[in-house]
């Protein structure tokens, strides 16, 4: 008999400004967009953070050329769940590395937006706590966005962002990481899952790149969505592995 599995907890909603950081384009769609389209619903504003553009991810596709498409492609994405202000740092996709340097281009993000809740996506080593492999863009932009968090709240650290009027920022009360195997917390996103569908469909260089062209977009979002869903006791959810802020 199969174990069943823990019920989540709600994520709490009493919030107004949310920045989501994510490595690709694409990474948000592939599970959180639904939820994204909940809170614009609601009168939440949702920022978009892109830390690569992309462009090493089209195999036929010239990375100059792909740049170009994709960050197009996660503008019209982003406007179908709501979110009008899409940031593209144009760091290089594919290589990504973990250190100070990619900490201080996003404690700037989060200086800048001042967000209450920082939304990124699965930073740990695999998708389902087994054999899954995470891949390593996705590992170094979750735990810089961790620490960059904190970075922003301390006036000596990256001092130098700290000009016309730029001011350190500690409001950021919890991040969220979606997806990840080690989820505690979710939300319901029933109401607005063909909405999450919407939005990954308009990645349409992208997915046409993935395998032989016969991927399924609602069927893959409904795979991880439903199991979610039933943690939380209705039909779809998204996950979240929840990291306090609020108590520091």
């Amino acid at each position: 008999m199969t174990e069943a599995l823990e019920p989540l907890e709600p994520v709490t909603e009493d919030w107004q400004r949310a920045l989501a950081i994510v490595a690709h384009p694409d990474d948000l769609e592939f599970g959180a967009a639904a939820a994204v389209a909940r809170w614009t619903g609601q009168g939440k504003q949702v920022v978009y953070c892109l830390v690569t553009s992309g462009e090493a991810g089209i195999d036929g596709m010239p990375p100059a050329r792909a740049r170009q498409v994709r960050e197009q492609e996660q503008r019209d994405s982003a406007a179908l769940v709501g979110v009008d202000t899409v940031d593209f740092l144009g760091l290089p996709d594919g290589i990504l590395e973990y250190g100070v340097a990619l900490r201080r281009e996003l404690a700037a993000v989060v200086r800048r937006h001042r967000p209450d809740i920082v939304i990124t996506n699965n930073f740990r080593e695999t998708w389902d706590g087994g054999l899954t492999l995470n891949q390593a863009d996705h590992i170094a932009v979750g735990r810089a966005t961790l620490d960059a968090v904190r970075d922003a709240g301390n006036r000596w650290i990256f001092p130098e962002q700290l000009i016309d009027g730029v001011e350190p920022w500690n409001g950021v009360r919890q991040v969220w990481a979606a997806s990840s195997p080690r989820s505690k917390h979710g939300v319901d996103t029933t109401e607005t899952f063909d909405k999450g569908v919407a939005s990954l469909l308009a990645h349409e260089a992208y997915l046409t790149g993935l395998g032989d062209g016969s991927f399924d977009a609602q069927e893959f979002l409904e795979g991880g969505a439903r199991p979610v869903g039933t943690r939380l006791g209705v039909r779809y959810g998204t996950s979240f592995e929840v990291f306090h802020f609020d108590l520091w």
